[in-house]
Order: C-alpha cells, then structure tokens, then sequence
C-alpha cells in the first residue's frame, strides 16, 4: 500500500481548543492516521504527524491549513522558532510504495487547492521547488511573517500558487516534499541563548562566519569574490540555531537533522556535547520533537553500547532503552516508544494482532485449536527463532566473560548477527499464516462469471506462489543461524555448549518443517521453473543442514564429556 506521511507546524502552542479543533480536522478524514501531536508553548507552534494512502493525507492536510486559517490570526502572534504562517510548513514524506517524485507531486496538488480555494500564498521547497533556489525552506521564510508584505512586492518571490498579496491573517504556507526529517533539541545547562548558539554554530553544517580578531564583534572576512567566509560546523546536514525555552528554564540547541544518513541523532547529541564541554557547558539531555524511525534510535542505542564495550546483539527492547537513557530523552518529558518511533504508532493504530505477540501460552493454545492457522510453517519459522535465539544467548554470555574482554567485539558481531536472524523469522511466524490464510481467501472468490473465474485461478495461483517463498525464506534464514551456532560451539562460553547445540537442534526444526511446507504446496503451482528452482534449493538446505547438525551435535557431547 502506498504510504504517505504529512508533518504540517501550526503557528500555535498554547491554546488547547486550537490544537483539538486542527487535529480533529484531520481525524475526520477516512484512511489517515494521526500519529502524534507536539506542542510547544515557547515556540508557540504545534507540530502533527499523521499518515495514509496519499489522497487521503492530502485531503487531510488541506482541511488542516484551511482549519488553522479560521483559527489563528498571525497579526499577534510571537514565539522562539521563525514563522511566516498560520500553516507554517507543510512537507509530504514518501514512506511505502511512494517514489519522491509521487510526493512532490501530490504536494504540488495540494499547493495549488490551498492558494486557489483558501487565498493564501504558497510557496514550494525541497523536492516539490519549482526553482532550485527555493529549495532551502530558510531561504523562503527569510524575513518571516513581518517580511511578507515586502516579499510579495518583489517578482522575483511571486508565489508558486495563491495571490501575490500578504494576508495578515494566515501569512503564506511553504509546501513540499521531502526525506524524513529529524527535529532534535539538545538541552544544556544554561540559560543563555547566547551560548547556545555557541553551540549551534559549532555544530550546524553552515557554520559560523569568519571574523578579523574578535569571533563576535571583529569585522568580516570576506573571500575573492566578496561574499563572507564561513568556518563549517562539525555535522553535515544539520541546521541549528539556539534559544532559551522560558517553559523548562534552559536552553537548547534546536536542530533539524535533514539527512540521517549525513549525521544521526547521537552524532548530533555527541558534537553538541564536545562543543558544550569546550564552552565550559555540559549536556543534560535532549528531546525528540514529533515521530522519529526505529532505525535512527537503535543505531544511537548500539553506538553507546558499543562505547561500554557492550555485546548489541541484545532484544530490540533493551537496546531502545540504552538509546532513550544515553540521549537524555526523558529529561522534559516521559519518552513513550511507542507513541514517538513511527513504525510502532502506526503499527497500533492499525491494530493488527500478531501471533508473535501472544505469550508462551496462548501460542501454544492457539496452535492446538480447531483453527487450521497457525500451523506447522509459522511453528518451524519460532522454532528457527528460538534457535538463533539460542546462538545469540552464547555469543552475549561469551562478550561478557570475564578474562575474555579482547574478544567481546568479535562475540558481539555474532550476537548482533543472530539477533538479525531471530528478527527476521519472528516476522516469517506471522507471514507464514498470512500466506495459509491467503490461499483460503483466494479459494472463496466468487466464480459465477467467467472473468471471476480467471481473476479466481490468477489469485489462487498468487497466493500459493507466496505460500512456498514464505517458507523457502524461513529456510534461507534458519540456515544462515548456523554459522553464528558452529562459531558458539567451538569458540563460546565453553559453559553453554550444550545451549549452542539445541540452538542447532532448533534450527534442524525449523528446516525440515519448513521444507515440509514448501513440498506441500509446490503441486499447485504451474510455474514450472519457480517450483524447480525453489525444490533444488530446498533440497540442498535439507541435506546440508542435516549435515551440518549432526557434526554439530556430535561436537557438543564431545565438548561436554571431556
């Protein structure tokens, strides 16, 4: 399904009523998710996320600027962060089945209904710019709100779409596309905005200009060509400045991270902590405005495990916890996982019940009902689980061995790698009966016509492909366990030997179960050289992870009795 996020900011943070009646806005709109609402009285903005089918998310966001120009009037408004708009920005985000260029263009869609049916200038940035130099949204709210009425004078600054004329009410609206975004604060300990900007200028990849004597009042540099010389910031990709929140009696280094791939959160955390500690500061902690990816806070969680010398090949869980204590997240305000990570909220929103979330019990229980799912493949996927569950086990044990610390780095590559497999076949548990129950919904197409007949047998034929790739892939990934086991067996915590080798006996499990299923549903497939190719390798896993077991297992006993 495409996916589409929207992160519009409102030039509101202090009146709840506002905020619910902006909010409600977009909830009323069908197929759209409100993921978070972020307010902020200092700044006196509000930062929303929310998500859908794309359509749906542009429907939604225009009803939110057209709700927010009703609503707030920009004549009075003042606040710490710059602004033009009662709808400030208003990016698009592609997050499934979405190419950039899709994005943009759906922004472009909803530019041109905001400034033709709402009278507000709009301008374009990012992805969606219709010249590159308004790409940069700095460059377009240069001057902020108090500056519109002259920008709009200026040919050169006419609007992408809306009357070239200033609206005291709403101001003008910037919309675009673009990648995701981090909206970071670092919290220091001090209350001068001064020296946090310090900070910031350290920092932010355009750095500071260059000054004769004097860093502050000296006169500029200027190069060749006359423009002012710029000393760069420490991270590439991030834009800060500083300011005091009068709201928390500190102040903050307030930072967009535009390219996590550029600089992650925790880089960013660890330069504002260098430059603090220069300037005589210390960082106290941080805070993550609106949704931020899993991926960005487990990579900060295995950065200051791996400065402790710490094994990462630990539960996702614990590793989030490690990322949310180091950052200093919960300084301001209770960090909730699952309200903040964007693939966790959206995973609850959708309440989707998942078998790998029922306890010990239940899937036992579960499994021996009259119900035909889940069954033998989503059991040999937690069997290959456990079994790489097991692997990892031995590894951390190992990393954390006293007398061992010179090879803690190595065992922690082994658990990392297993705790990647485990991941992997704890999705296969829920994906194998998602694929068993396919079939039976394929099956249950209507066939009175024949164009539901041909429509029928294509389904069919779809879901029983995907009945057999589910547990050639539960396979491929109980397989790949056993390198990380072998490695235990002869390398781990002697002490656990004998856990590294019912890993294996697991993994064997998990093979042979899934081989199973794969034979099972091959007969119905008439892609004759899918089905080759996948029994060829079917067959070989089932040989060689025989193999490879039973020399397994006989190392262990050997290992036990000497």
């Amino acid at each position: 399904m495409a996916l589409l996020e929207c992160v519009p900011n409102f030039s509101e943070g202090r009146t709840p009523e506002v905020i619910r009646q902006i909010a409600e806005s977009i909830e009323r709109v069908d197929g759209v998710f409100l993921l978070d609402v972020d307010p902020g009285k200092a700044t006196n903005r509000t930062v929303m996320t929310f998500a859908g089918p794309p359509e749906a998310v542009v429907e939604a966001a225009f009803h939110a600027i057209k709700t927010a120009a009703a609503l707030i009037d920009m004549a009075g408004h003042q606040g710490a962060h710059p602004r033009m708009g009662a709808t400030d920005v208003c990016p698009l985000i592609p997050i499934e089945g979405l190419t950039m260029e899709e994005a943009a263009a759906w922004a472009r869609r909803l530019g041109e209904r905001v400034g033709h049916e709402l009278n507000i200038p709009v301008f374009l940035y990012e992805y969606a710019a219709s010249v590159p130099e308004r790409r940069n949204l700095a460059t377009i709210r240069s001057g902020e709100y108090e500056g519109l009425p002259a920008k709009l004078k200026d040919p050169s600054w006419a609007p992408d779409f809306g009357p070239a004329e200033f609206n005291e009410r709403s101001g003008a609206t910037v919309i675009g596309a673009r990648d995701f975004l981090a909206a970071y604060n670092v919290n220091l300990n001090t209350t001068s905005s001064r020296r946090a900007n310090a900070v910031a200028f350290d920092v932010r990849e355009q750095g500071r200009i260059l000054r004769e004597g004097d860093p502050v009042t000296g006169p500029i540099v200027l190069d060749d060509h006359g423009e002012p010389v710029r000393i760069p910031g420490t991270c590439k990709s991030v834009k800060a400045i500083g300011w005091y929140i009068e709201e928390y009696e500190i102040a903050q280094v307030s930072m967009n991270l535009t390219n996590l791939s550029d600089t992650s959160v925790h880089e960013a955390f660890e330069a504002c902590c260098a430059s603090a500690h220069n300037r005589g500061m210390r960082v106290t902690g941080s805070e993550l405005v609106g949704m931020i990816p899993l991926n960005a806070l487990l990579s900060a969680g295995k950065h200051f495990l791996r400065k402790q010398q710490r094994s990462v090949g630990v539960s996702e869980e614990e590793i989030l916890r490690i990322a949310i204590r180091s950052l200093g997240l919960n300084e301001l305000s209770a960090f909730d996982p699952r309200k903040k990570i964007l693939e966790y909220r959206l995973e609850d929103l959708r309440g989707e019940k998942k078998l790998i979330d029922l306890t010990l019990r239940n899937f036992a229980d579960e499994t021996a009902s009259e119900s035909v799912a889940p069954g033998g493949g989503s059991v040999a996927a937690y069997a290959g689980a456990l079994g790489a569950s097991l692997g990892a086990m031995v590894a951390n044990l190992s990393s954390h061995r006293r007398g061992w610390d010179h090879r803690w780095e190595a065992f922690s590559q082994w658990a990392e790698q297993g705790a990647q497999i485990k991941s992997q076949l704890l999705l296969l548990v829920d994906e194998d009966t998602k694929a068993f129950m396919g079939i039976l919904d394929a099956f249950r197409l209507p066939k009175s016509t024949p164009d539901e007949l041909v429509a029928r047998k294509e389904a069919i034929q779809a879901a029983t492909r995907r009945a057999i790739e589910v547990p050639a892939q539960t396979m491929e990934q109980a397989y790949a366990a056993l390198d990380l086991l072998e490695a235990m067996v002869r390398d781990g915590n002697p002490n656990s030997v004998s856990d590294a080798g019912v890993g294996a006996l697991c993994v064997r499990a998990a093979v042979h179960g899934a081989w199973l299923n794969v034979q099972t549903n091959t007969g119905g497939l008439k892609d004759a050289e899918f089905v080759r190719q996948v029994s060829e390798r079917g067959q070989f896993l089932a040989q060689r992870t025989e193999e490879r077991v039973r020399s397994l297992i006989q190392l262990v006993e050997e290992k036990i009795r000497s």
